[in-house]
Order: C-alpha cells, then structure tokens, then sequence
C-alpha cells in the first residue's frame, strides 16, 4: 500500500507542470535578452576591447549582468509578444494597457529629466529641514545628489 501511494504521489508531481519567471537583461548595445533562469551571466572586456558574455566568470574583470523579473511562465509563453527591439512587452498585455505603460515610462523619464537638468542649472543645491528652513548642500553633497539623480533618470529612460 506505501509502495502504491509512493508511485501516486510521484505520478502527480511529475504531471504538475512546472512554474517558472522570465527574466530580462539589456546587453552593453542596449539589445534586451530574455532568460527563464537566475542563474547569473557575466560580461567583460578583453584585452582587444572585445566585449564577452558567458554564464561563467572566465575572465578576472568579469561581472554579473543585472536581470531583472519581466513575467511569470516560460520563454515560450512571451511567443513573440516581447520585442527586442524595443525593449519589452508583457504575455497577455493589450495594446492599450501597452500604451498606458509606455505613456507612463515616458513621462516618468521626462520627469526625471528635467529634475536632472534643474539641478544642473540650479546656483545651489538644499533641502528644507524639518522647520521649512533651507540648508544648503556641500559640494559633495550636491555631487552625489546630481548623480544619483543622473542615474535614476538614466534608469527611466532606457
């Protein structure tokens, strides 16, 4: 009787199909790539100046590519719908929602943008204190503001 339940118990779990996320990358060209796994890929420039990818770190300048979660499923599920060109798509998005997406992303980065280049123009950089009250930014500080802020709208404007 174990031995049946045992080989039931198998039997279902074989049947189940397995669950799986995509994950997406963008490679030094700005090409995205789409992956179904975490295991890492890794990128770095030889000697030549050419520049390599690999699932293993076979160089001592290599690093680990971030990837990031695109959409629950298997690469077969995206079945044409993410383009590579232009960035991405998600399984079962309407065109609509796509557009509503987009519009988003594009305001976000031109958000971004023109917070990015106030802050360049900007004689000083401050913040308000908890009393309302400025307090201007060493230089420093107001270097790694703008930096921070040129990365984060590089981030949304890819």
């Amino acid at each position: 009787m174990t031995r049946l339940l045992t080989i039931l118990v198998l039997t279902a779990a074989l049947s189940v199909p397995a669950l799986a996320d995509v994950w997406k990358w963008v490679d030094a060209d700005g090409k995205t790539h789409f992956v179904d796994t975490m295991r890492p890929i890794y990128t770095w420039i030889d000697e030549s100046g050419k520049r390599h990818y690999s699932d293993t770190p076979e160089h001592e300048d290599a690093v680990s590519v971030e990837l990031v979660w695109h959409s629950p499923g298997t690469l077969e599920d995206l079945d044409g719908s993410a383009d590579a060109d232009d960035g991405y798509a998600y399984p079962g998005e309407t065109a609509e929602e796509r557009a509503e997406r987009e519009a988003a992303d594009a305001y976000y980065c031109k958000r971004a943008t023109e917070i990015f280049e106030s802050y360049l123009n900007a004689p000083r950089l401050y913040r308000t204190n908890d009393a309302g009250e400025r307090e201007y930014l060493s230089e420093k500080e107001a270097a790694a503001t703008v930096g921070e802020t040129k990365a984060r709208m590089d981030e949304l404007c890819r």
